[in-house]
């Protein structure tokens, strides 16, 4: 085991949770961006949702050469690069707002405006991929490994959830009146994104973090008939990440645009956005109470109890008419366009499907713990095609709003329903190591 030697690098830990809860901010502002483009635009529901998917498709392109970059340059460089694209690509995103209030041309009978936030999100995408790839490891390297290093990347996960809670009420607050939405309406997002961009990477640009790990990258690459491929229970993990991180998504996602949507839950952006953020919050929630528990639950079940619950609320969700109300505390928009705190009868339906938050919470863990469970050096490999996979976050949510554009928004959810549903068969069969002749030393 490498050892790194002990210094004070307090700094370097703050940028790095500063980053991880960058991804999160960035990640999460696209679904709430897809209210803002199809009330812009006037597009249908998959259409609002395209940033979202062109934002994780990144990581389908991106998982595995970032995993390289980390080996070839390490730790620092690869961050830093990461910090450059992402600025890049809210700077894009910031264009996108100029570009359809003063550029009239369309492209396939779209404006070109939209086609820009597209390409945008993209290159965001790029930069999230990148710094999930960097986070992860350097913060459990920057801890010292162990219980330390875990503890470090849970204290960090909470950050990243706090971002996530934030990002859609900022954006429904900014927004107002869902019929006018407009890009321009979000520029202060976009502007809190690029200056924390630019001071982390001053500040880390001028400390040192350890590199333990890239000189012997050459030789951690497995050679031989075998590989993380040959591990049923890692393909079948895979599988069960692409899908946790489209149900992850796709829940809020999909809730936000069914609460702005007038024929539907018919709420003020920010009232949707506070509800949307509320799943999220729950999120955090959950991850406090996962991590408190972690050491005496195994993973495979707290990922049976988590899919489970997730599979009833959901189911709950889909069969309660939405004409059904429940009071809900929230911010609201007054007469005026002022927030101010209040109560909003929201559709039972959000109720289910916000608390969904606690299941997802501790999902990710749980499938990653048991889908390398026994891969020993096959563990680095497995992780960047584990990155790769969380293009599932922009896949499944663009399937989901296909069918709610073709039928309904709760009919939608049964995408959520089947999702969780081969989770909970992940937990409970498809995590048995089946392979443990192949040596893993």
């Amino acid at each position: 085991m490498t050892h790194i030697e002990r210094k004070n690098y307090t700094i370097p830990i703050i940028m790095m949770i500063a980053l991880f809860a960058m991804i999160s901010f960035v990640t999460n502002l696209a679904a709430p961006m897809g209210v803002v483009l199809k009330n812009q635009f006037n597009l249908s529901n998959v259409m609002g949702m395209m940033g979202n998917f062109a934002n994780f498709a990144a990581y389908a392109c991106m998982g595995i050469p970032a995993g390289r970059m980390l080996s070839k340059i390490g730790y620092k460089k690869t961050a830093l690069t990461a910090i450059v694209v992402g600025f890049v690509g809210i700077g894009i995103q910031y264009l996108s707002g100029y570009a359809s209030s003063n550029i009239s041309t369309e492209i396939l009978t779209l404006p070109f405006g939209f086609f820009v936030y597209i390409l945008g999100a993209f290159v965001a995408g790029f930069s999230m991929c990148m710094l999930n790839t960097v986070v992860n490891p350097m913060l459990n390297t920057l801890g010292g490994g162990g219980k330390k290093g875990n503890q470090l990347i849970q204290v960090a996960a909470t950050f990243n959830s706090l971002s996530g809670t934030i990002v859609p009420m900022l954006v429904g607050a900014l927004v107002g009146e869902v019929a006018k939405a407009n890009i321009t309406d979000v520029y202060p997002v976009m502007y809190i994104a690029m200056g924390i961009f630019a001071l982390v990477f001053i500040v880390l640009s001028l400390v040192q973090i350890p590199e333990p790990y890239t000189e012997k990258a050459a030789s951690t690459t497995a050679n031989g008939k075998y590989s993380a491929w040959s591990f049923r229970h890692f393909i079948l993990g895979v599988v069960a990440i692409f899908i946790y991180v489209g149900i992850e998504v796709g829940i809020p996602g999909t809730l936000n645009l069914f609460l702005a949507d007038a024929k539907a839950g018919g709420l003020s952006a920010a009232t949707a956005g506070f509800v949307v953020g509320t799943y999220w919050f729950l999120m955090l929630i959950g991850r406090f109470v996962g991590a408190s528990v972690a050491g005496k639950v195994s993973s495979k079940a707290m990922l049976v109890v988590a899919s489970s619950i997730g599979l009833l609320l959901v189911v709950l969700a889909i069969v309660s008419p939405v004409e059904s109300k429940i009071l809900m505390p929230m911010l609201e928009t007054g007469p005026t366009g002022k927030l101010s705190f209040g109560e909003a009868n929201v559709p039972i339906n959000a109720l289910f499907l916000v608390l969904c938050g606690f299941c997802t919470s501790v999902m990710w863990g749980g499938i990653f713990n048991l889908a390398v469970e026994g891969l020993g050096k096959y563990t680095s490999a497995a992780s960047g095609i584990f990155m790769m996979m969380v293009c599932g976050g922009g896949i499944l949510p663009l399937l989901q709003n296909f069918i709610a554009d073709n039928t309904s928004y709760m009919t939608s959810y049964w995408v959520i329903f089947v999702g969780l549903a081969y989770i909970l068969y992940y937990a409970l069969i498809g995590s048995k190591n089946v392979n443990k002749n192949i040596p893993v030393e």
